[in-house]
This record gives structure tokens, C-alpha cells and sequence, in this order.
């Protein structure tokens, strides 16, 4: 919900899942999100992230390693472009 000049007036945003698109819950306790820094050439950090949120479903299937390797290297490669 917004007010008239734009800004966001809701207490509640939820958040999806960037593996599944599910919708994470407030009552979603396993979720996680991780942040993964980028490093520059020379292997330092540039004070950017990205910013991934895996929801209970991945994590009790077992997923969640993969389904976060298959998003960092998709999000790897479109840095690159």
C-alpha cells in the first residue's frame, strides 16, 4: 500500500523465495536469506552484494546448496555481460 506521495506505508513486505518464487511467509521459520559480497580482481570487496532468500521448502528438501550455486552462477554470468 501507498500513500499519496509514493512511499511505501505497508508494515509487512513478504518476501519470495529466488530459487522456487514462493511466497515466504511470516510463519516461515526456516528461511534464510544470505547476502554473497562481490570481490573485484584482485579478490578484494567492493562493498556491493547480492542479495539471495531460500524459503523452508528448499532447505527441508535439501536443495538449498544447489539451488544457491544454480542462482550465484546465473547472477555470476549476467555480471559479466
Amino acid at each position: 500500500m501507498q500513500n499519496e506521495e509514493g512511499q511505501i506505508t505497508e508494515l509487512y513486505i513478504p518476501r519470495k523465495c529466488s530459487a522456487t518464487n514462493r511466497l515466504i511467509t511470516a510463519k516461515d521459520h526456516a528461511s534464510v536469506q544470505i547476502n554473497i559480497g562481490h570481490l573485484d580482481e584482485s579478490g578484494l570487496y567492493n562493498n556491493t552484494f547480492s542479495t539471495f532468500a531460500l524459503c523452508g521448502f528448499i532447505r527441508a528438501q535439501g536443495d538449498a546448496d544447489s539451488a544457491l550455486d544454480r542462482l550465484w552462477q546465473k547472477k555470476k554470468a549476467e555480471k559479466q555481460q
